[in-house]
């Protein structure tokens, strides 16, 4: 078993960018447990990057032609970053040349080692970075493995798990949905999910913005029309609903439909037929309604805006969608997932984000929830000058380290303490138990007993 371990250990390629021979022999003979593969020059690195896609590289910082100030090393840091983002680079430095290290460092290198060599000290340097490099591997594996069922429906926290419970519950059946969520919490995602987890996934899903269209133009999109109906007409057009038949129908924001529409709107859901303008022949839809909007409708019933048999028909099943600033650790999560989009996108070296901008992200308000947080992190790509994106690159405060009020039930404490930190930690460290039981300085075992004391681990 040793031996079939250790060969397995020989086959993992270690790409070594040094220009001095002697160096060059040092390492490759010092690294014998390794595939070590020598590249002289940035070019030859590159190159070696690009045949055998490393998980680790070993960069000398003083390439040639200028060795003085490393330009050379910095410029083959970041062509191999942006190459492989993922890949552990570990710079070497001479013993003065300390600031191009600390540069190194921010623009996302793995580590550091100051020459002259210590083999145990580099040694352990590099184990740690293949073990790194292997972790990161299996959490993206398992991230995209333990993806939700609602399509594009990112979350770690309880309660958007239990919104998603509650979606997959009633996706199958024909009820008149309403999603409740403010601004920018993804209510269009809910809506696109209970169609694709429903019989009618195949056919059309037909989403129409009843703030978007202007009064007068609303009931003929809804409806259609037929020739000669107003002006302008100057051909037979069906309507968003008839061509959803068969499928779902997405009214977002049906709190602003006038109240007009909203009696020929009820005399639909109550019947299934549709009149188009300037017709008289009902025309029979088999269609599946799924509403939304982000005021509060029973206000909107009290002002005498919106009719109470019209919400009572539209909210069969209410599903709410919970704001950003309640979703425990999510705003993290997110933050992580659309740096990696728009970085993708974009060819970025950006990485990953500052220790104060985690934090900065966990205490925001986010008044516009999931839209507010993918706009300034998609700023932050653009803008950002290393591989960190920090809280100046964010336009968020400086984390704001002062304590909340105080609860007199110690157990609450306890118990409030401890399910905060353990959900920012699964946050920041992508649910990797190793690393958040290690954040947390607790055992395995006790992280687990943690996890199923507040319900966040899986069945």
């Amino acid at each position: 078993m040793w031996l079939l371990n250790n060969q397995v250990k020989k086959l993992q390629k270690l790409v070594v960018i040094e220009d001095d021979p002697g160096m060059q022999s040092q390492l490759k003979w010092g690294f014998d447990s390794y595939d070590v593969v020598i590249a002289g020059s940035r070019a030859e690195g590159v190159a070696a990057l690009r045949r055998h896609e490393p998980c680790v590289i070993l960069l000398d910082l003083g390439l040639p032609p200028d060795p003085e100030n490393a330009s050379e090393g910095l410029a083959a840091l970041e062509e191999i970053l942006s190459l492989a983002p993922h890949t552990k680079v570990i710079v070497v430095t001479g013993n003065d040349d300390r600031s191009n290290a600390v540069k190194a460092i921010s623009m996302g290198a793995f580590d550091f080692y100051q020459k002259p060599i210590d083999l145990d000290i580099l040694t352990l340097i590099v184990s740690r970075a293949f073990h790194v490099y292997d972790l990161e591997k299996e959490n993206r594996l398992l991230s995209r493995m333990g993806k939700s069922a609602l399509s594009g429906m990112i979350s770690a926290s309880p309660e958007m798990q239990k919104t998603c419970k509650v979606v997959e519950k009633i996706a199958p059946t024909n009820a008149t949905v309403l999603v409740l969520g403010e601004s920018g919490t993804g209510k269009e995602l809910i809506a696109k999910a209970l169609h694709d987890l429903s019989p009618r996934a195949g056919e059309r899903f037909v989403a129409i913005n009843c703030a978007a269209i202007p009064e007068n133009l609303l009931e003929s999109e809804l409806f259609g029309y037929e020739k000669g109906a107003f002006t302008g007409a100057a051909k037979q057009t069906i309507g968003k609903i008839e061509h959803a038949d068969g499928g779902t129908l997405f009214l977002d924001e049906i709190g602003d439909m006038p109240s007009l529409l909203q009696t020929k709107m009820l005399r639909f859901l109550q019947e299934r037929i549709v009149e188009r303008v300037g017709g008289r022949k009902e025309i029979s839809v088999d269609v599946r309604v799924v509403c939304a909007t982000h005021q509060n409708i029973e206000e909107l019933i009290s002002a005498g805006e919106f009719r109470e048999d019209l919400y009572y028909r539209i909210s069969e099943i209410t599903v709410k969608i919970p704001a950003l600033r309640d979703r425990s650790g999510d705003a993290v999560v997110l933050a992580r997932h659309f740096l990696t989009k728009y970085a993708n996108e974009m060819g970025s070296v950006v990485k990953g984000f500052s220790a104060d901008a985690l934090q900065g992200i966990e205490q925001h308000a986010w008044k516009g929830n999931v839209r507010e947080l993918e706009n300034r992190v998609k700023r932050a790509v653009i803008m950002a000058d290393g591989a960190s994106i920090s809280c100046e690159d964010l336009e968020l405060m400086e984390p704001d380290a002062a304590p909340s009020a105080v609860l007199l039930n110690l157990r609450q404490v306890r118990e409030k303490a401890e399910l905060a930190a353990l959900q920012q930690a699964m946050a920041m460290c992508n649910e990797n138990i190793s690393q958040t039981a290690e954040m947390l300085g607790v055992s395995r075992p006790t992280l687990y007993d943690l996890l199923d004391k507040y319900k966040m681990r899986d069945a």
